[in-house]
């Protein structure tokens, strides 16, 4: 064996034969295979729909047989602190060889494909080599995901078979299980038809849209006010009171607006103005599945006093104050980015 651990990043969303190829590769030249599964800590979307115990299961009996030889952990996104994300995977490296009892001295390399820019994150570690493997001739899990949300449609029967045809047979075999009898394959398909049809309704303008909006952050003595998304997308999620800008107001004006429209926060707007402790411009290109989408955050600070009644209004069905605590560790329960917007204002991001 050339090495003591291989390490493999991804999302596996789902683990296609393209994954399986390149993790047998690597139990090839490797004592064993340490897997960080991406994306950990983020409600199930149509970009993200299964959990990491459940893409670790498809990992598994993928790869059977050689399943003592995996290790597997979670690796959480860090969308605006890239250096924090980079410190998480060494971390997680390091604290799988110290669980497996390996030595201090092991010899570790990094394993994937340097195919785009999206390959970038394979030259954030000089400390390991790289085996850059060929590329496996497989569809894309983008593709995957869209034939299985269009597999219950009349004319699906050849998607399946592609399906079938991508990914390892036990996989196959939780997909269709997924398809069959989960709720929330229900609530995705819902969620994929409405990003279809928003997309295409943008699809004759002369060049692809950047969408404005705003999101305010608003804590109060310890509490942050959260709303839960009535519609998709990301319906059900709580979410940052925000939306979109309107053509003939300010960003500021339009997170005044959203805000009180979404939470019936009954604070006079001056009173709003001079609470502002700070604002950022949230941009990651994946933040939002509709398309290419900025926002405007503010942070509104309340160091003390009892916490205003609030109610849902507009496209929120329900306000709530949540501990700070407790809203960060909603990372599942929480619409898009609005998680890591959380962390950046309140420290841990």
């Amino acid at each position: 064996m050339e090495y003591d651990y291989l390490v493999f990043i991804g999302r596996f969303e789902p683990f296609h034969n393209g994954h399986a190829a390149v993790a047998r590769l690597a139990l090839g030249r490797a004592r064993k295979l340490i897997l960080l599964v991406g994306s950990a800590d983020t409600p199930r979307t149509i970009r993200n729909p299964w959990t990491v115990a459940e893409r670790e299961v498809m990992v598994r009996a993928a790869l059977a047989g050689d399943d003592q030889r995996l290790i597997v952990r979670p690796l959480r996104d860090h969308l605006y602190n890239e250096a924090l994300w980079v410190a998480a995977v060494q971390r997680s490296v390091a604290e799988a060889i110290k669980s497996d009892g390996g030595a201090a001295d092991a010899k570790i390399g990094l394993i994937g494909q340097d195919k785009d820019a999206s390959s970038y994150y394979l030259q954030e570690f000089p400390q390991w080599p790289l085996v850059d493997v060929q590329h496996t001739a497989t569809l894309s899990a983008t593709e995957l995901r869209r034939y299985l949300f269009e597999a219950n449609r009349l004319d699906s029967h050849g998607g399946l078979m592609l399906i079938r045809a991508n990914v390892p047979g036990p996989v196959f075999d939780m997909l269709e299980a997924f398809r069959k009898n989960s709720p929330a394959f229900t609530q995705l398909v819902a969620e994929h038809r409405f990003i279809d049809q928003y997309r295409a309704a943008w699809a004759e303008a002369p060049y692809p849209p950047t969408f404005v909006t705003t999101d305010a952050v608003v804590v109060h003595s310890g509490h942050v006010l959260l709303v839960r998304r009535r519609a998709e997308p990301g319906k059900g999620l709580w979410a940052l009171p925000g939306g979109f800008v309107h053509q003939e107001e300010s960003i500021l004006a339009s997170c005044l607006r959203e805000l009180r429209e979404e939470t019936r926060l009954k604070v006079p707007v001056p009173v709003l103005k001079g609470s502002i402790k700070g604002q950022h411009v949230f941009d990651h290109p994946e933040r939002s599945q509709r398309g290419r989408t900025v926002t405007h955050a503010f942070h509104f600070d309340f160091p003390a006093g009892d916490l205003p009644p609030v109610r849902g209004g507009d496209d929120a069905d329900k306000a709530r104050w949540f501990p700070v605590s407790e809203a960060l560790e909603m990372g599942p329960q929480l619409y898009e980015d609005h998680l890591h917007i959380l962390e950046f204002f309140l420290g841990r991001g």
